[in-house]
């Protein structure tokens, strides 16, 4: 899942999506007018927000609002908590390996 998510934010647009949807629901139209691109593409770029659970929508009659999935977040969120323990593990290490080699010279 966590490449979904961060392929979907690879791409300028939907982060521009994303960060417009956090202020609140907008229609695919107030999408397609922020990001200066029609509707069909604004669509497109929904379609892998949504894919990456980043974005849900809802039709009612002709309008079909947007807004932040949570879901999509919180497993980014989750991966880079995952890589940031892994790395501070292996730092820590490092800087016990450094400390040992600096006591050893003195």
């Amino acid at each position: 899942m966590a490449d979904r998510v961060f392929h979907a934010l690879a791409d300028g647009n939907r982060r521009a999506v994303v960060e417009r949807l956090t202020t609140g629901p907008a229609s695919v139209s107030e999408l397609a007018a922020v990001l200066g691109v029609t509707v069909a593409a604004t669509v497109q770029h929904l379609k892998v927000l949504q894919d990456s659970e980043l974005v849900r929508s809802q039709k009612v009659g002709r309008v079909r609002t947007c807004q932040i999935d949570p879901a999509g977040l919180r497993n980014a969120e989750a991966w880079l908590q995952r890589q940031r323990t892994a790395w501070e593990h292996h730092l820590d290490r490092l800087q016990a390996v450094l400390d040992d080699e600096k006591k050893e010279m003195e």
